[in-house]
């Protein structure tokens, strides 16, 4: 693997290649990107993937990438057009690209601004708040987390988090008059170390989540859109917005093993099954169902 770093204006963007550029086999670079998760949290996919040059990179302000645009806020079209100078650097488009969570919403922003820039787009749910019929619902969750943040801190913050996104179905008065979670019974800490930061936990990257994506841009893009969910997501917000994405470009959500980081291995906590993740994405990307 070696590690470069993209300057931008705004950005030093710092990116990881395992592999040659351009790839030996002919096959263009799979780019795999992530929000908030950086260029780590696709390690263990990787791994298992080493047939093909595969490309991974902290969005502006994650990980190791710096921002020198004095913000701390975090939206799609400004990650988009990132991921689009990276794909310009790399010398190798289109690129076929793995993208997970906030990483899913900046890739449909990128191939509606960009379409010549991906080949294939497997986009692992999106959560795409304004496609649901409780959207208003969905937001106030949203609001609700963020609020417990402010007022108790990372623990009880991403509690309530983990209670939103294992919601199954609709919003309804029943999820709003339930107790806020105890951080203990998630194995979490109780005590507030003070920050307030954290680009999951508070408002800062609602632009992400609040994203809406240009369906007729994406419908008329050269690109090949598979929107993916994974089979023990069913039900909760992020299946759910990966569904109605799906329904808008005219196809169902193709299943992948596991849950929203089915691709992680057990050192991010919530394992997933990252070898059959990643069988099933080699499957998908050659065209398989």
């Amino acid at each position: 693997m070696k590690t470069h770093t993209l300057v931008t204006p705004e950005a030093d963007l710092v990116y990881d290649v395992r592999g040659p550029l351009p790839p030996s086999d002919g096959r263009p670079p799979l780019v795999m990107i992530g929000q908030p998760m950086d260029a780590g949290g696709f390690a263990d996919l990787a791994s298992h993937l080493t047939e093909r040059t595969v490309v991974t990179y902290d969005p502006r302000g994650l990980g190791r990438s710096t921002r020198k645009d004095g913000r701390t806020d975090h939206d799609p079209e400004t990650q988009a057009a990132d991921v689009h100078a990276l794909i310009k650097a790399l010398g190798a488009g289109p690129v076929e690209m793995f993208a997970s969570s906030g990483g899913a919403v900046t890739a449909l922003a990128l191939v509606a601004a960009h379409p010549d820039d991906v080949a294939t787009l497997v986009a692992h749910e999106p959560p795409l708040l304004p496609l649901l019929p409780d959207a208003a619902a969905a937001e106030r969750a949203r609001t609700a987390i963020r609020d417990v943040y402010e007022a108790k801190g990372a623990g009880a913050g991403m509690a309530a988090f983990i209670a939103m996104t294992s919601w199954q179905g609709e919003f309804t008065d029943g999820y709003f008059a339930a107790p806020a979670p105890d951080p203990a019974q998630f194995g979490l800490p109780a005590e507030d170390d003070g920050s307030r930061g954290d680009p999951l936990l508070s408002d800062v990257s609602w632009a992400v989540s609040g994203y809406r994506p240009d369906i007729e841009a994406l419908t008329a893009a050269p690109t090949r859109i598979v929107i993916a969910v994974g089979e023990e997501s069913r039900g909760t917000v992020t299946a759910r917005t990966s569904e109605a994405a799906a329904d808008l470009l005219g196809q169902r959500a193709t299943v992948f093993p596991s849950h929203h980081g089915g691709f992680v291995g057990g050192q991010h906590g919530f394992a997933g099954q990252p070898e059959a993740f990643a069988r099933r994405l080699r499957d998908v990307l050659a065209g398989a169902a």
